[in-house]
């Protein structure tokens, strides 16, 4: 039977609570993700990311020194094939749309709903601050 050598990966985040005087709660938002100092970061063992292959080699020991190996995209890290995904679809949205068998008031419908969409795709793109209407509350309590 043949040996590979597998590199697998997971994330494991670290957070930090810290205090910020701001006007509002987005701009102490603003505040703390433009805030360099982690110096009272704890890592998050709770909610470590899933394991997922980086790296696949033919042979014993061979990370980085054998020949590479492609594998199933099933064995990716999920959020980065979730995006992936969401930039095909994306895609797809901005293809000319047609009505094709749709009424006019459906088409009409859906286009309004796939240019929204397209816009928040955008702003994600562009890193801005395009958010669906909801809450951001305290998931961690001290």
């Amino acid at each position: 039977m043949p040996l590979y050598t597998i590199e697998t990966t997971y994330h494991l985040p670290v957070y930090r609570q810290c205090t910020y005087e701001a006007a509002s709660a987005d701009e102490a938002c603003e505040l703390a993700i433009e805030d360099d100092d982690w110096s009272c970061e704890l890592p998050d063992h709770e909610t470590a990311g899933q394991t997922f292959v980086t790296g696949i080699w033919r042979g014993r020991d061979s990370a980085y020194q054998g020949e590479p190996v492609a594998a199933s995209g099933r064995f990716g890290q999920t959020v980065q094939r979730k995006a992936e995904l969401f930039d095909r679809l994306v895609r797809l949205l901005r293809e000319p749309a047609q009505p094709m068998g749709l009424s006019r008031h459906d088409f009409d419908s859906w286009l309004l709903r796939a240019l929204a969409a397209i816009a928040a795709a955008d702003g994600i793109f562009r890193d801005a601050n395009i958010v669906q209407p909801q809450k951001i509350s305290a998931i961690h309590s001290s």
